[in-house]
């Protein structure tokens, strides 16, 4: 039996454009339905963890990229999935 894949989460801010082009990315390579976002300014704690680095890429729990987010890097992170 195949494991699924972890449901990747991208974490984001409202008028990111570097999270609005990492969506852009994941939309063209999983749909619209094969990965969640999350806005950082909803949870404090969340603001503190991730507010100078987004957008960033979580998979199974790991972060796996962050701010400039590649076509090359999400092909890596999917793979190794």
């Amino acid at each position: 039996m195949i494991a699924a894949m972890p449901r990747p989460t991208l974490y984001v801010r409202d008028g990111c454009h570097l999270c609005e082009d990492a969506g852009v990315l994941l939309d063209e390579m999983l749909g619209t339905d094969g990965w969640d976002a999350i806005d950082i300014a909803t949870d404090d704690d969340l603001l503190l963890r991730y507010a100078h680095r987004i957008p960033v890429l979580v998979v199974g729990g790991e972060e796996r990229a962050e701010l400039m987010i590649t076509r090359p890097d999400l092909e890596e992170v999917l793979a190794d999935q």
